[in-house]
């Protein structure tokens, strides 16, 4: 039984909406956030990336940094760019990109349903990354970025959502990158309460994205129920904010790789290795290879693109995580031909979202590396199956879009 928690959302007068809402701040480094708020004092990178407002020679995970976001926070809300709704609502959070909608319902989520594995993860997190977050959200007493779930679609509710949204919207902005942004606010307390009735029928939900910021939410909670023994569980501290989409609105893209060099081998080395495991062909005409169905793989090796198709038994078709094509490519070439033990710390791989599109590999391999893997992306479905056993999925295996932007909703904690 999931929890769908409505909340008094903090959020931005109407017309500053498309400035203030901001990519997440996981997507772009510090130099890269500077540059996007060059000319816009609005963007939510300045609580997100609160050292674009620092001197360059202060570290990033300086309590400077903290203290400038919970600062630039407070002045929006005292200055009137954001408002605050004056009863628990639910929102509505609809993306389109490319004509594809996806819409989800905005909520604060248990800290207890991530604790009880209601709310199911398929990543490991780093520690380094949760300080930086949990840092983040204890500093600025707010979660302000939403943590992306999905859910096995409840057709009822999602019949519902669907029907709010006949209405007229808060917002409807197109965002510099193409992508349109519509939010509705939900508030009607009848409507709210037969939607979270209607959501403990959905058994669990699971982590898309953000699980940085949802393992840092929990900590902040755990921080401050030690701090508060006599807690209700009712405070907003053990709650975090979240949108959840249903399954089959969502798109994984592909997540490819690009390596640094052949491991000493030569080409023809290399090839013949991959012939092992691997029914190899060459593209016709040599085009861009970007494959079209499970276990296949674009290469694309001095100037050449070539098809690999995985031959029979070098995976467990049966196995959630052995048949993911992540673990093929990593089982059968990055590791034993290519010697990439750890993609995670190895400085030899790179990979490359599929927003980027599949000549971006081309010119990284004529630019600095040596060969390209275009990928299959893995579906909704795979993520939930290995989260559903307890298990994580190999690193670098989803990219989502849309992105979520930040800044839209803001979930104080007390």
């Amino acid at each position: 039984m999931a929890v769908v928690k409505p909340f008094k959302g903090i959020r931005p007068v109407k017309e500053l909406a498309p400035k203030i809402a901001a990519l997440p701040y996981d997507v772009m480094d510090s130099e890269e956030a500077r540059v996007m708020v060059e000319g816009n004092k609005y963007s939510f990178l300045h609580v997100d990336r609160a050292e674009v407002d620092l001197d360059l020679s202060i570290d990033i995970h300086d309590k400077k940094v903290y203290e400038k976001a919970k600062e630039n926070l407070n002045r929006m809300i005292k200055d009137k760019e954001y408002i605050q709704d004056e009863k628990p609502y639910l929102y509505i959070y609809r993306q389109i990109m490319n004509g594809r909608a996806q819409t989800g319902i905005v909520f604060c989520a248990s800290i207890d349903d991530y604790l009880n594995n209601v709310i199911k993860k398929h990543e490991f997190t780093r520690a380094d990354k949760e300080k930086d977050r949990i840092n983040h959200v204890d500093y600025c007493d707010a979660n302000t970025g939403p943590i992306f779930l999905t859910y096995k679609e409840n057709d009822i509710a999602s019949e519902l959502i669907k029907s709010w949204t006949q209405k007229k919207p808060v917002y409807n902005f197109v965002a510099d990158d193409g992508i349109t942004h519509i939010v509705w606010v939900i508030d009607n307390e009848i409507i709210i309460n037969e939607i979270v009735e209607l959501f403990k029928d959905v058994k669990n939900f699971y982590i898309a994205d953000g699980h940085h910021r949802s393992a840092s939410a929990v900590k902040v909670g755990l921080k401050r129920r030690e701090s508060n023994p006599n807690y209700t569980g009712e405070e907003e501290f053990n709650y975090f904010l979240a949108v959840a989409f249903p399954d089959n609105d969502l798109m994984v893209m592909d997540y490819n790789r690009v390596v640094r060099d052949l491991n000493g081998l030569s080409t023809d080395e290399l090839m013949e290795k991959i012939q092992e495991k691997f029914i190899i062909s060459e593209s016709l005409n040599n085009e861009s290879i970007k494959p079209n169905k499970k276990h296949t793989f674009g290469m694309y090796l001095e100037n050449k693109w070539y098809l690999l198709e995985a031959k029979d038994g070098i995976y467990n078709a049966d196995d959630p995580i052995d048949s993911l094509d992540v673990a093929i490519l990593q089982d059968n070439i990055l590791t034993p031909i290519l010697g990439i033990e750890d993609v995670r710390t190895s400085d030899r791989i790179d990979f490359i979202g599929g927003i980027r599109g599949i000549k971006e590999l081309e010119r990284r391999v004529n630019k600095d590396m040596k060969v390209a893997f275009s990928m299959y992306p893995t579906e909704v479905r795979d993520i939930m199956d290995v989260a559903d056993i307890g298990e994580v999925m190999p690193p670098k295996s989803t990219w989502f879009e849309p992105k979520l932007r930040s800044g839209l909703f803001v979930h104080k904690l007390s």
